[in-house]
């Protein structure tokens, strides 16, 4: 159950590099935007934007590394095809963690989706790192999912501190 075949599987560290970094930073983004912006559309305009502008971010950033890892003489992967598998991995997360601010009119709800949305993205893709690698399952989808709503709750304490001392009012 190779997924990603031969060529994928030397990538996939990338594909981890660009889910975790988007389930981290975007649903930590999303929480602290429900509670400061309180307006579902608002809040998915403004999680795209700056999902895309993280995506191209994180596989320009991936690119640079490998590129260095490349010209240090250290055999390492395609740094042009890491980008792509990092980008893309990044910007399907974003889409699918976006998506309910679009389709849910009560922002806690939306919010409520856009984490299961990102424990159900945890759960597969730990069980694929299980099957493919030999990982513990448990062990790390509780590492990731405690990382992601750790950075959440942080982010929504700070989303009610912006809309309460910064008086937003939406």
């Amino acid at each position: 159950m190779v997924i990603l075949g031969k060529r994928g599987f030397r990538y996939v560290d990338s594909i981890v590099l660009g889910l975790n970094d988007a389930l981290v930073e975007l649903t930590g983004a999303l929480a602290g935007f429900t509670l400061a912006l309180q307006n579902t559309k608002l809040i998915a305009s403004a999680g795209l934007i700056m999902g895309i502008a993280a995506a191209l971010s994180m596989a320009a950033s991936e690119y640079l590394s490998k590129k260095s890892e490349r010209d240090s003489n250290k055999k390492t992967t395609n740094p042009l095809r890491a980008a792509v598998y990092t980008g893309i991995a990044y910007l399907l997360t974003v889409l699918i963690l976006v998506l309910p601010f679009f389709i849910v009119s009560k922002v806690y709800y939306a919010l409520g989706f856009t984490i299961f949305n990102s424990l159900v993205i945890i759960s597969l893709f730990t069980f694929y790192m299980h099957v493919a690698k030999g990982v513990s399952f448990k062990k790390r989808f509780f590492e990731m999912a405690g990382i992601s709503l750790s950075v959440a709750a942080i982010s929504f304490v700070i989303g009610l501190l912006v809309r309460n001392y910064l008086g937003i009012e939406i």
